[in-house]
C-alpha cells in the first residue's frame, strides 16, 4: 500500500556526448551508434509527491529555458516514464511532478530523458517496488536512446539506438578521476533529432581509435588529449543546416575552448577547459548575449 503525500527530490544530470559515431542504418529504421556519455553538473530539479491514483507534472524554468518548446504534457517523457512504471508493475497509486528546468529543451543534453530517469528511479523508491536498475534501464530503453544511460550513470559506452549500455570502466578497478570542465552553449534553435538523424548521408567508418583515445584521456584526466579525441559524426550535417549553431561553435572556439564539439544531435555545443579558472575566463569572454554555462564532468562510476 502506497501512502499519499511522501515526497522525493532528485537532481537529474544533463548529459553530453564526448564522442558519438555512427555506424550505419539499422533494418528498424533507427541508426547504429556507439558513444561515450557522460553526465555534467548542469541538472533539472524533480520532486516526487505520491498521489491515490492520478499523474500531473507542473513546471517552473530557469532563466534561458524556453518553456514554449515543451510539448504536450501527454507526451512529455517523464510523465511517460511514470505511466509506464505504473502499468508495468500494475501501480495502484500516482504521483505528482514538478520540475524546475535548467537544461535547454531539445538542446542535445537529454533534458527530456534525465527527468524520466529521475522520475523511474525515484518512483521506484516511493512505490516500494525494489527493481534492479538493470531492469529499469530496460524499461527506459522504450521511452528515449538517453534514458538507459542516464539510469545507469557515471561515465557509459551507449550502443544500439541507445539500449545497449554499460560503464565505461566496468571492467577496471575503481580509480580516481576529477572530471573535465567544460563550457556548454546554446544559440536557442531547435534541431530535431528525427531530422538530423534523417539527413545524415554517412561518410568514412569512424576509425576504432575513437573510442580508445577518449576512453584513455578520461582515465587519465588528460583533458588536451580529450579534446583531441572529440567526434561527433553529425555535426558537419548540423553545422550546415543550423548557421546559428555553427556560430556558437565558433564563438566558443574563439573564447579559448581546448577542443568544441556538438552534443548529441544539437543544438547545444560544447568546449573543453584546461580547468575551472580557465572555463571562467571562456565565460567571461562569451559574454551576455549567448546562453551558456560552465560544468563539470560528473565523477566515474
Amino acid at each position: 500500500m502506497v501512502r499519499a503525500g511522501s515526497v522525493i527530490t532528485i537532481e537529474t544530470p544533463a548529459k553530453i556526448n564526448l564522442t558519438l559515431e555512427i555506424l550505419g542504418k539499422r533494418p528498424d529504421g533507427y541508426h547504429e551508434l556507439r558513444s561515450i556519455v557522460v553526465p555534467v553538473s548542469l541538472t533539472d530539479t524533480l520532486t516526487l509527491t505520491t498521489t491515490y491514483a492520478q499523474t500531473a507534472m507542473t513546471l517552473t524554468v530557469s532563466p534561458g529555458v524556453d518553456l514554449t518548446k515543451i510539448g504536450s504534457v501527454d507526451k512529455n517523457l517523464a510523465v511517460r516514464a511514470a505511466r509506464l512504471m505504473q502499468e508495468t508493475y500494475r501501480v495502484n497509486a500516482g504521483a505528482r511532478l514538478h520540475i524546475h528546468k535548467r537544461i535547454p529543451i531539445g538542446g542535445g543534453l537529454g533534458g527530456g530523458s534525465a527527468d524520466a530517469a529521475g522520475v523511474m528511479l525515484g518512483l521506484n523508491t516511493l512505490w516500494g517496488l525494489a527493481r534492479p536498475r538493470e531492469e529499469l534501464m530496460a524499461l527506459g530503453a522504450d521511452l528515449g536512446s538517453d534514458v538507459p544511460a542516464l539510469l545507469h550513470g557515471g561515465a557509459v559506452l551507449m550502443e544500439g539506438r541507445g539500449e545497449r549500455v554499460r560503464g565505461l570502466f566496468a571492467d577496471e578497478p575503481p580509480f580516481a578521476c576529477p572530471g573535465f570542465w567544460l563550457v556548454i552553449a546554446n544559440p536557442g534553435v531547435m534541431c530535431p533529432t528525427p531530422d538530423v538523424f534523417r539527413k545524415w548521408r554517412g561518410g568514412l567508418t569512424p576509425a576504432p581509435s575513437i573510442l580508445h583515445n577518449m576512453t584513455s584521456s578520461i582515465r587519465t584526466s588528460d583533458v588536451s588529449a580529450a579534446a583531441d579525441a572529440l567526434y561527433n559524426g553529425l555535426q558537419p550535417g548540423v553545422f550546415e543546416t543550423y548557421p546559428d549553431v555553427a556560430q556558437t561553435a565558433t564563438r566558443l572556439q574563439e573564447a579559448g575552448c581546448l577542443g568544441v564539439l556538438l552534443s548529441g544531435s544539437g543544438a547545444s555545443v560544447f568546449g573543453l577547459a584546461r580547468d575551472e579558472v580557465h572555463g571562467q575566463e571562456i565565460s567571461r569572454r562569451l559574454g551576455s548575449g549567448l546562453w551558456h554555462v560552465l560544468v563539470q564532468t560528473c565523477p566515474v562510476v
